[in-house]
């Protein structure tokens, strides 16, 4: 499926930039503008869902009519109370790609720029995927996005993940073998679903891996997962 983003959140990327509260000059606001609207020219965003019922195992997940199994405490955690889960894939295509290193021959502020404006681009794609499988699954109580190499749960799942989803035929993203997503700007994530209210305390900087050296923690900020 594709979606189409007439702008990007530039309040994110800016976040992504390392600003915070400070304001850009006006040189880099002037980059900023020029770098999104090259960068809307050259993306083609696109997602993928699929929900599934889960059973809880030791320690484990399994995802039901796959070979998928989510392992470790954390997602556990996530997942506990839910009977499905979605899982998702969303990127922004190679196009953001291209660009981000057509910048890094001549102008890395660009490059930077562009980086960051693609970091929110596929940061909106994924709230637009939250909204609809909202909309499809508007009995159930919807938990956060919670993505391979989140807390205990290993990155190299990643592969059968996209497997489960058949991503690289469906919407061109695959991943090579130190699990590295390519396109690069792209995002798989596992979101619960419960017939119950989810505690608004399964969420946040406590499942995620890069807690201890998160440079919004570091701020007194958080991602907005």
């Amino acid at each position: 499926m594709s979606i189409t983003l007439n702008e990007i959140n530039k309040a994110e990327a800016l976040r992504y930039m390392g600003y915070g509260k400070a304001k850009p000059d006006e040189v880099t606001l002037r980059n900023i503008d020029e770098c999104e609207k090259a960068l809307l020219e050259s993306i083609n965003p696109k997602y993928i869902y699929r929900v599934f019922d889960i059973r809880h195992a030791e320690n484990s997940v399994e995802i039901i009519g796959t070979s998928l199994v989510l392992t470790g405490t954390d997602i556990c955690r996530h997942l506990k109370g839910c009977d499905k889960a979605a899982l998702l894939a969303a990127t922004v295509s190679d196009g953001a790609d291209r660009l981000i290193r057509y910048y890094s021959a001549f102008d890395m502020a660009k490059s930077v720029i562009t980086d960051c404006l693609a970091s929110a681009a596929v940061e909106q794609v994924c709230n637009e995927v939250d909204r609809i499988i909202r909309s499809s699954t508007e009995q159930k109580y919807q938990t956060w996005r919670f993505s391979p190499g989140y807390g205990d749960l290993p990155l190299e799942v990643q592969k059968d993940f996209l497997d489960v989803l058949d991503a690289g035929k469906r919407i061109g993203l695959n991943v090579l073998d130190n699990y590295m997503m390519v396109p690069t700007k792209s995002v798989t994530a596992i979101v619960g679903l419960s017939d119950s209210e989810i505690s608004k305390g399964r969420r946040g900087c406590s499942c995620c891996n890069m807690r201890d050296r998160c440079a919004y923690r570091i701020r007194g900020e958080h991602c907005g997962v």
